[in-house]
């Protein structure tokens, strides 16, 4: 669920930046249209913008703009997908195929219409208006619908947005089962024989630790002080 969020979040502040260039859109439009030689049908889907831009669109402006539509409505597409997983089975079904049906390259955008609070379509001339009213309300009218969508989902019960998280909550819960076996096999007491073998093995070490150290001390006894070894020892009273 955080995923869908995240992507709804990131297309809205595309958006953001693309109705700031509304004017730009339309020119961008404008301009390609006549480089086409089809000035006279409306701007009515996808596909014929992609057109525009692949074969007649002749500077970096209008390209960029009409890349940014293109790769609005190609996020608003995943996000259909990832909300139609979600929200599968439920009453928001037929939302998200109308908008998948509006997002399909070759449907007809010609009769659609953004509706208050919108105004992209008040903004353009009456020309404009009746050759790119459906373009410029394409995006803004999804964007509602799917809102929408991620409203109902986020009423969903859990289980159903783990199954789409990507089995996260699945993860956990066989994280939780193993628990206990982990514990068990931690808190086992060790074999007789195993404890056995364990205190021999302590036993002998500390045998020869204490071995080395007794060799190390008979070595310093028979050092003197100034660090020269004794001599033999002698009888007293007879000469070297």
């Amino acid at each position: 669920m955080n995923e869908v969020k995240e992507a709804l979040r990131n297309v809205e502040q595309k958006y953001k930046l693309f109705l700031q260039q509304q004017f730009t859109f339309v020119g961008a439009l404008q301009h390609t249209r006549e480089a086409a030689h089809d000035t006279i049908r409306p701007v009515a889907s996808i596909s014929q913008v992609q057109t525009y831009l692949d074969h007649h669109c002749h500077n970096s402006t209008d390209r960029r703009i009409l890349t940014l539509f293109l790769s609005i409505c190609n996020d608003l597409s995943n996000l259909c997908n990832k909300l139609e997983t979600l929200c599968s089975g439920t009453t928001t079904g037929d939302i998200l195929e109308r908008c998948k049906l509006l997002l399909s390259h070759s449907n007809d955008l010609s009769t659609i219409r953004a509706k208050y609070p919108h105004d992209v379509v008040n903004h353009l001339s009456c020309n404009e208006g009746n050759h790119y009213g459906g373009v410029v309300s394409l995006i803004p009218i999804v964007l509602d619908s799917l809102k929408e969508c991620v409203a109902h989902a986020k009423k969903l019960p859990r289980h159903r947005l783990a199954n789409v998280s990507g089995g996260s909550a699945a993860s956990e819960q066989r994280a939780a089962q193993e628990a206990p076996a982990r514990a068990a096999i931690s808190q086992t007491p060790a074999s007789p024989h195993l404890t056995a073998q364990t205190s021999a093995s302590n036993k002998a070490k500390a045998q020869g630790q204490g071995s080395k150290h007794g060799q190390k001390q008979q070595l310093h006894d028979t050092e003197h002080p100034s660090g020269k070894r004794k001599g033999p020892w002698k009888p007293p009273g007879r000469n070297a």
